[in-house]
């Protein structure tokens, strides 16, 4: 069968496989889109494959409810490896979706990936919920873990068929209750999320930090920024426990981290205020750390020197 194609005002359209080629600068990133494209080595080797080639899965995408073009639901990274590569159209798949099934489709093209941070989940896992909760009849049901209202699915008659964080649960291989250990990450503050996505901070122990107010988690971060240090399982449900009784502050959380961990390392503890005399105005204690290790350092190998020279002149 002879393909045919034919030009429109949003770009050329295939009648044989429903794509049509557009401008990626017509293309906008979904709204709230939880998952980063990062050009990282994956990307470059998507952006070789492409310019081999050429892309051999089209975009999905929506006309963009906000204005002209088109929004993304599926097909970030490739946009992004196609303009590394200098290309300046690509194929896309237009379906007209309303936003609950944009989300769900959006975040269950994502969710395929091999590698997905602990960040980009609980978003995912929160935007996917709500979406699901919008969608059919609603009875209110309450999941305790997540602390926000959730719908059953119903049938014609009404009757409860199951309730929707149990089908995301399905669907994505996971229980309920770390479904909603992972949303609760959607409350930390993003400097703390980050070390989460870094393994600086454990998932179990990212999850009891959670439940600290906004400006307790700031003061956390602080903290451990100042002392290079991070919470144990133990010492972050007690900072939770004390934010609930509002008695977690600044000191509080001091002397929380300042409590020795089970084969924790041995420390060296300087007050900052008996060398801040020695440090530029503008040093972070990050740049402090690391002069100090460098000046402590130097000394050991001249003190190395030092040695080998005595043992020449014996």
């Amino acid at each position: 069968m002879k393909q045919t194609s034919d030009m429109c005002s949003c770009g050329i359209y295939d009648h044989d496989t429903g794509t049509r080629k557009v401008r990626i600068s017509e293309l906008h990133d979904f709204e709230g889109h939880p998952f980063k494209v990062e050009h990282d080595m994956e990307l470059f080797e998507l952006m070789r494959s492409i310019e081999e080639k050429g892309i051999l899965v089209p975009l999905l995408v929506r006309p963009n409810p906000k204005g002209s073009g088109y929004e993304i639901i599926a097909g970030h990274r490739r946009k992004a490896a196609s303009e590394w590569a200098g290309i300046d159209s690509v194929p896309v798949m237009v379906v007209p979706m309303n936003d609950e099934d944009a989300i769900i489709a959006m975040v269950d093209s994502n969710l395929q990936r091999e590698h997905i941070k602990p960040s980009e989940k609980a978003f995912a896992y929160k935007m996917k919920l709500d979406a699901m909760k919008q969608q059919g009849k609603k009875l209110p049901d309450t999941l305790s873990q997540v602390g926000t209202k959730l719908y059953k699915q119903v049938s014609e008659d009404g009757k409860p068929i199951l309730r929707s964080d149990e089908i995301l649960a399905r669907q994505v291989g996971e229980s309920r209750n770390q479904i909603a250990r992972y949303i609760r990450l959607t409350n930390l503050i993003p400097k703390i999320l980050d070390m989460v996505d870094e393994g600086k901070i454990a998932f179990t122990i990212a999850v009891e930090l959670s439940y600290l107010k906004e400006e307790e988690q700031y003061e956390l971060h602080a903290v451990m920024d100042l002392e290079q240090c991070t919470p144990s399982l133990s010492q972050a449900n007690r900072m939770k426990r004390m934010s609930q009784s509002g008695k977690l502050d600044m000191d509080a959380i001091y002397s929380v981290l300042e409590e020795e961990k089970p084969n924790q390392r041995e420390q060296i503890k300087i007050r900052a205020d008996t060398l801040a005399d020695y440090f530029p105005d503008d040093f972070t204690p990050r740049q402090k750390v690391e002069l100090i290790e460098k000046l402590v350092k130097e000394w050991y190998e001249k003190q190395i020197s030092v040695k080998e020279i005595g043992k020449l002149r014996k």
